[in-house]
């Protein structure tokens, strides 16, 4: 992650929480403690942040808090070919007429652009999703009521919605901050607490999650394994991680990047 990525992830974390701590930003960035010391005390200097004892806090914290892990405007930065490919392959397992949830994400963003055409009933807590299929397509968009999470391009409420309890859907595709054994794992209680009450809506789990996802883990479990029927990843998810979906009893399906086909060709 280039230096200008990460000021912007740091920015976006001390807003969202009293302290974000080094550890909490070193997870964030992929990028060294020692990085990210050098980060603080650079944006300390400049003012837009305060350093503190084992990280930094936000020099005029925001009355609305924010929410944890990166914002969807660095995430969209990452793995772009890679999410691309995903997002293809899972808008293919969408029929006309099904009802499904998209959750709010940049890889289930991407989906959009091959929705165009379709005839779906889509629920998505993403304003950028829902914005995009309503101005391009003539699929049926469902939005939940709550409040606007800017960062992450999210509409979330603590107290759950009447739309999206009696939202039912044939299948749920969503994106995640981490997926090991122990299932899918989130940053933000706030987001597991919305995305739980989605997940008991739809017969099938449907997730979206690069490869590098497998090496990326957070103190949160979404759900089980057992709960997820199809996992979409890329060519560089590792031989362990094939197995351990296996064992499972979870169907993988490995997207083919633009530069996967490219070196088949050449071959």
């Amino acid at each position: 992650m280039h230096e200008t990525e990460r000021h912007r992830v740091i920015l976006a974390a001390v807003q969202s929480r009293p302290v974000a701590t080094v550890t909490d930003l070193v997870d964030m960035t992929g990028t060294s403690e020692a990085t990210i010391r050098r980060d603080i005390a650079a944006l300390h200097v400049q003012g837009q942040l305060r350093r503190v004892r084992g990280g930094a806090e936000a020099v005029n914290p925001p009355e609305q808090g924010g929410l944890m892990g990166r914002p969807f405007s660095v995430n969209e930065t990452i793995n772009m070919t890679a999410k691309r490919a995903i997002a293809r392959e899972a808008a293919a397992l969408c029929k006309d007429g099904e009802p499904i949830i998209i959750n709010g994400g940049t890889t289930t963003y991407q989906m959009v652009h091959h929705l165009a055409s379709r005839r779906l009933s889509v629920f998505t807590n993403s304003f950028a999703i829902a914005e995009h299929l309503i101005h391009n397509s003539r699929n049926s968009v469902v939005i939940p009521g709550g409040t606007v999470y800017r960062e992450q391009n999210v509409i979330l409420s603590p107290f759950g919605g009447v739309v999206a309890s009696h939202f039912y859907a044939r299948k749920m595709f969503i994106g995640c901050q981490g997926i090991g054994q122990h299932g899918l794992m989130e940053a933000d209680p706030m987001v597991v607490q919305s995305e739980l009450g989605l997940i008991g809506q739809a017969d099938e789990l449907i997730v979206l999650a690069d490869s590098s996802k497998f090496t990326s883990h957070s103190s949160l479990i979404l759900c089980g394994l057992d709960r997820i029927a199809t996992v979409i990843t890329d060519g560089g998810i590792r031989d362990e991680d094939r197995q351990m979906l296996e064992t499972a009893g979870v169907r993988l399906i490995v997207a083919e990047t633009s530069a996967q086909s490219d070196r088949q060709a050449i071959a």
